[in-house]
């Protein structure tokens, strides 16, 4: 299939160590790896040519993608710009690290299409970072806002709460002054526990509860500007990300690399997790390891928890042009036993409240 207008997510699979909380797939590389990534990403950019319309959104992410040195970044933006189609207000993200972004990513990304830079910073308590395997301080994180700001970019941090010995007051700090910084837009994330990390193995004492701080985010936020549009995310008007609402909108995507998850056509696909397994693949004719294709009432329902996901919600109207009457009155009835402080629910749409958002994940797995 040829999509008129698409979003595309690029995998970066390095990093420089592994953090103990992380799930992602990446690995420290072995000389030659970047190369050999980007060989590989080229073969499979070829394979997928026909699922690739104009582009409207770009993110690349991983891993570390500034983990790739800037020589190896200036044939990834030449490789992109020979092999795709932009839109001409594509928004093209990259995640940065603090301990490796450098003037010369910021200057390449700057020459080329760049406009939204997302930094991982996570805490700005240095005691905090030192018990998340970060390889960053406070400082460092602090530079890296700066200098994606000062070169014109759109700037997200990515910044995480429930942390081990964590304190309102930690908090309540990191918040204020990442504010200070000015960033156009912030996500932020509950410490998790996930399957097969470090952390999982051995769980950190002193984890803390994150109802409080996620509540105080909205409170904080909301009076600094900041809109909340996503259950994570807050924006300073017109900076939402409309890659990661293309997402939650049910939209159409291209994933690509080594662990890349895309949705084309009603199949979901997921590419092989390691660079080894990527790689081989790709000289096989295709990376993919794993498709399936919902059945009709399964979709509906995992579209209509992303669409809570987001404080816009369900809008009925275009829910039920594309998933059916018959679902969509089912999921009314549903949404509607919830009390209204938790769910607005109405004939036009249903959506989560502030307060409704605090405890989407129980709200959600009564829906799927």
């Amino acid at each position: 299939m040829t999509a008129s207008s698409v979003s595309v997510y690029i995998h970066v699979p390095f990093c420089e160590a592994k953090c103990p909380y992380c799930a992602f797939a990446s690995e420290v590389p072995s000389a030659g790896d970047g190369t050999l990534f980007l060989d590989s990403l080229k073969e499979e950019l070829s394979f997928r040519r026909r699922s690739l319309g104009r582009v409207k959104t770009l993110y690349i992410g991983g891993g570390t993608p500034t983990f790739l040195a800037p020589p190896l970044w200036e044939r990834l933006t030449a490789l992109l710009e020979s092999s795709l189609a932009f839109e001409a207000d594509a928004e093209v993200t990259v995640e940065a690290n603090p301990n490796s972004l450098s003037a010369g990513h910021l200057s390449i990304w700057r020459d080329w299409r760049v406009t939204r830079t997302s930094v991982g910073v996570q805490s700005l308590d240095d005691a905090e970072l030192f018990l998340l395997g970060r390889r960053h301080d406070r400082s460092r994180a602090l530079d890296a806002i700066a200098a994606c700001r000062a070169r014109g970019f759109s700037v997200s941090v990515d910044l995480m709460f429930g942390l081990p010995y964590g304190t309102l007051q930690n908090w309540a700090r990191t918040l204020r002054e990442t504010v200070a910084m000015r960033p156009h837009h912030l996500s932020i994330y509950q410490l998790s526990i996930e399957p097969g990390t470090p952390f999982a193995e051995a769980s950190p004492d002193g984890l803390q509860d994150g109802y409080a701080p996620y509540r105080y985010a909205q409170w904080f936020l909301s009076h600094k500007g900041y809109e909340q549009y996503e259950v994570a995310s807050f924006a300073l008007p017109g900076n939402e990300s409309r890659h990661n609402l293309n997402y939650w909108e049910d939209g159409e995507y291209v994933g690509l690399g080594p662990s890349a998850w895309g949705s084309l056509g009603g199949v979901r696909y997921r590419n092989a997790r390691t660079l080894s397994d990527y790689v081989a693949l790709v000289r096989e004719g295709s990376p993919t390891v794993f498709e399936e294709r919902l059945g009709r009432e399964r979709a509906a329902r995992q579209a209509a928890v992303l669409a809570l996901r987001t404080t816009r919600g369900i809008v009925w109207k275009v829910f039920e042009a594309r998933h059916g009457h018959r679902v969509g009155a089912k999921l009314r009835e549903e949404l509607e036993r919830f009390p209204s402080r938790l769910v607005r629910c109405d004939a036009t749409g249903a959506s989560l409240t502030p307060s409704g958002l605090r405890v989407g994940n129980a709200i959600w797995s009564e829906i799927v």
